[in-house]
């Protein structure tokens, strides 16, 4: 198996993010960017197809957080990925931030809408990929305190469905009107959800605590682009 260089970005997410997957955004931009930037070019010739399936994964969910994490740190301080003007969402700065050429990896320009929708989507289906990619808001998955590594995604990425779904800020079940409330990451990536399961009800089954009858309504929650950051000590 390829050993895909790691280490310098695990020590990153072990300093700069706290159990609640939120990022030091402040301290690491002051003592760490160039670190991280010195960790994208070390990985920048990694040809992702020459990769087995759990590699591949590993490295780009790894990829896609570490590319988030210096954009924000090249704007911070800010509030949210999503800015507004004069109250109103800046939309076309938010799209941006996904859409816009942010990397090279084996002369292939990549942006995080092509890692996550051009690549992870299309090559290496694998549904709970969505409590793994964190675009730097309180409405995404929490940021894990370490790198994915391939011996161990199956572990992780099943630990990481466990703690969205059983996170009541993301999913809960109220039993009074027999509603599910989920984060909409259940609703924009529906088809990854019914690839694998009949419904999204029975997806998070599998990992639910909560004792759900077989006929649920589905509602879904407000989502936080708030930045998922804390300051440090």
């Amino acid at each position: 198996m390829t050993q895909l260089n790691l280490a310098t970005w695990d020590n990153l997410l072990r300093k700069y993010v706290n159990d609640q997957g939120q990022v030091a955004y402040g301290s690491w931009q002051q003592e760490s960017l160039s670190e991280l930037e010195q960790w994208l070019t070390d990985v920048s010739n990694v040809d992702w197809q020459e990769l087995d399936q759990t590699q591949a994964i590993a490295f780009l969910l790894n990829l896609y957080n570490a590319l988030t994490i210096r954009q924000v740190l090249y704007q911070y301080p800010i509030d949210s990925i999503r800015p507004k003007v004069l109250g109103i969402p800046n939309w076309l700065t938010f799209l941006r931030f996904f859409t816009q050429t942010v990397y090279t990896l084996n002369d292939h320009p990549l942006s995080l809408n092509t890692i996550e929708h051009g690549i992870l989507r299309q090559q290496y289906p694998e549904s709970r990929i969505h409590f793994a990619l964190v675009c730097a808001s309180v409405g995404c998955p929490l940021l894990r305190p370490e790198a994915y590594v391939p011996d161990r995604l199956t572990a992780q990425l099943e630990a990481d469905g466990e703690r969205f779904i059983n996170n009541p800020d993301k999913v809960r079940y109220d039993a009074a009107s027999q509603t599910l409330f989920c984060s909409k990451i259940f609703k924009w990536y529906e088809t990854d959800f019914l690839a694998v399961a009949g419904s999204i009800p029975t997806y998070i089954s599998r990992y639910s605590k909560a004792q759900m009858p077989t006929s649920v309504t589905v509602a879904y929650l407000p989502y936080s682009w708030d930045l998922n950051q804390y300051q440090s000590a």
